[in-house]
């Protein structure tokens, strides 16, 4: 993607980020989340580090070099709830916002989540063109909101970064004020059965931030100040970055601290309940982080016109492993992964 607002060297270029990922509350428009009212501090007992060396593919790799060759600016590890590594480097820092990329996607999953819960959404199984603005027989018209959430609309995409002609890249034209994000879904163009392929498309995580304004009548940063921030206690503020008429950039824009982010996967670790309240509905959590259809187990889904490693649930990726380990993934590494075990 290209940097439409002029603030630094572009994305996918290459070139190094981190001066620019701790700053987009200052370079882009956003909305702000403040801090909870009552921001909650996780338990510590810093008694962990990073080990010298790692396994990978039967080589001893070392850690050192992959998180100086990746540019990794927080590591954050918690056990039972209780902060055990944290970690910054660069431009990172406890009080640091950074950008999430497509972690946001699971962010939104878990708010579709509680508005289906709240009776604000009647349904998964309804089309989502009954909540949003689309053109007739376009990407989105009839198609149930479920496929939506397991990225199999079957709307055209590419995720190919280097490619010029992806879709992807009309999100700069957005980003740049010259279209909406409203508009940018209406127009998407089908080119699968719904509920068939899995297909990473960003658009798809879009439509879903649509439908929850539409369906809750209010911004998706207040619903999320209502439903996550002031309940999880976040101890910093947040930022989301909107398009030139206030929408969130719902698939990516997101800006949280590592501390913030890790209260997500802590609250999906203990199935959507939260110091004794239940948050997001554990049925919600459950079917969020299972693949429910073939298209959509490991191996499956496609991302730039490649299958990958891992499969999908509600916006979240499902590891291949044996303990039931899933992750919010972002591009540029950001995680906020959970091994349940």
């Amino acid at each position: 993607m290209s940097d439409p607002q002029g603030t630094g060297p572009g994305l996918f270029t290459g070139q190094p980020q981190y001066q620019n990922f701790c700053r987009y509350k200052e370079l882009l428009p956003v909305r702000r989340m403040p801090a909870s009212r009552r921001p909650f501090d996780f338990p510590e007992r810093l008694d962990a580090e990073v080990p010298t060396t790692y396994r990978f593919e039967r080589r001893e790799c070392d850690s050192r070099a992959l998180l100086e060759g990746t540019d990794t600016a927080a590591l954050l590890a918690l056990r039972d709830g209780e902060v055990r590594l944290e970690q910054y480097w660069l431009t990172g820092g406890r009080d640091v916002q950074w950008t999430s990329f497509s972690v946001a996607k699971s962010v939104v999953s878990a708010l579709v989540g509680i508005a289906v819960e709240e009776g604000r959404i009647g349904s998964i199984l309804e089309p989502i063109s009954a909540y949003i603005e689309v053109e007739p027989r376009s990407a989105y018209d009839g198609v149930a909101i479920k496929d939506v959430l397991q990225m199999s609309s079957g709307a055209r995409w590419s995720e190919n970064y280097s490619d010029p002609n992806a879709e992807i890249h009309e999100l700069a034209a957005v980003m740049s004020g010259t279209a909406t994000l409203a508009a940018f879904v209406a127009n998407r163009v089908r080119e699968s059965p719904p509920g068939t392929v899995c297909r990473y498309n960003s658009a798809d995580t879009q439509a879903l931030g649509a439908l929850l304004v539409n369906a809750t009548g209010t911004s998706l940063t207040d619903y999320m100040q209502q439903k996550l921030v002031e309940p999880l206690g976040f101890e910093s503020d947040s930022y989301w970055l909107v398009d030139g008429v206030g929408m969130e950039m719902a698939f990516a824009g997101l800006n949280v601290t590592a501390r913030d982010f890790a209260k997500l996967g802590e609250l999906f670790r203990e199935h959507g309940r939260w110091r004794g309240h239940q948050i997001v509905p554990a049925a919600w959590v459950r079917d969020s982080l299972r693949a429910t259809k073939p298209h959509l187990e490991v191996g499956r889904p496609i991302i730039a016109d490649h299958r990958i490693g891992l499969g999908y649930g509600y916006q979240w990726w499902l590891l291949d492993g044996e303990r039931g380990e899933f992750s919010a993934i972002g591009v540029y590494n950001q995680f906020v992964f959970v091994d349940p075990s």
